[in-house]
């Protein structure tokens, strides 16, 4: 049995005529008519009542022919599956990203990747370092943007920015009217992180190692939970300053930058080693670098 023999089977029953099937089929008449002969020999089935007026479907010919027009459209969809093989743009990609970068990040990449490449739909999953590093090996995601270090085995890894930390405080705090404030500073106050597992409070630890040692830390759920604490008037933290542009200002939240050196975050986008849409990642990486975001260009700029 043969796709070609399938092909001639669904013409007969549609044209319900030999001599237009095979002209359908740009095949001669007895070629589509032995063909189909012997597909019937082959299933040791009647497919057609022949007259000389007219063809028409056996009560069994008439199942195996709805059968054949099935497997004839699955078997069109692999072709169109490698099509869009063919094409690396084509098709959903998988994201996955940290938390701490996901909802301010993702805003300005999706419009620029749907100018750069329009039938290729971000799927987004969110989560932390280690389930995204989890998802990447495991082939559930194609990439993950994520911050250094990351040295996974097997994993490809294009740094993108570097993205500087900012101090957000009640605007009732004695610090509101600040210009700068020093790191160490932070021992001193009750700081609001997210919770144990994010990449960012290992950061923000890392970047006020006196934090760790002396200073109150509570923990949040996310940035903009604890974002709304601060307003709160319940403590301090320190964001992201893609978290603390303009379209996310709170009127009862003043954002100080740090005094140099300022506390900063490499950024990343990390895919598997062998990955054959080379084409999506570096049209990914290329819509990132070329944000004109206020806070986010001059990051980029830097890689």
């Amino acid at each position: 049995m043969t796709l070609s023999e399938l092909k001639f089977i669904v013409a007969v029953a549609r044209e319900r005529n030999f001599r237009r099937a095979a002209e359908k089929c740009f095949v001669s008449q007895p070629a589509l008519s032995l063909a189909v002969k012997k597909l019937e020999e082959e299933l040791g089935v009647t497919l057609f009542e022949r007259s000389h007026k007219d063809v028409a479907m056996t009560p069994i010919g008439e199942q195996i022919i709805a059968q054949a027009s099935r497997t004839l459209e699955e078997s069109n969809r692999i072709k169109e599956i490698a099509r869009m093989g063919n094409n690396q743009l084509a098709g959903p990609f998988k994201l996955g990203v940290i938390y701490s970068t996901g909802p301010y990040l993702l805003p300005e990449i999706i419009p620029a990747l749907r100018q750069l490449a329009p039938d290729m739909p971000l799927e987004v999953e969110e989560n932390l370092t280690a389930n995204l590093e989890t998802q990447l090996r495991n082939r559930v995601i194609d990439a993950a943007i994520i911050a250094l270090p990351f040295d996974v085995p097997g994993i490809r890894c294009e740094p993108l920015y570097d993205e500087s930390f900012v101090v957000a405080v009640p605007d009732i705090h004695p610090w509101a009217g600040r210009k700068e404030i020093h790191a160490e500073e932070l021992a001193d106050e009750k700081v609001l992180l997210l919770n144990s597992g994010h990449c960012f409070s290992n950061q923000v630890v890392l970047a006020c190692p006196e934090l760790s040692r002396h200073g109150e830390v509570l923990q949040g759920n996310s940035l903009e939970t604890i974002r709304n604490m601060v307003a709160s008037n319940l403590g301090i933290t320190v964001l992201p300053c893609s978290a603390a542009v303009e379209r996310y200002q709170n009127p009862l939240i003043k954002t100080i930058p740090f005094t140099h050196p300022v506390p900063t975050r490499r950024m990343a986008l990390a895919w598997r080693k062998g990955y054959t849409r080379e084409k999506a990642i570096a049209c990914l990486v290329e819509a990132i670098r070329a944000l004109k975001s206020p806070c986010l260009h001059a990051i980029i700029e830097v890689e």
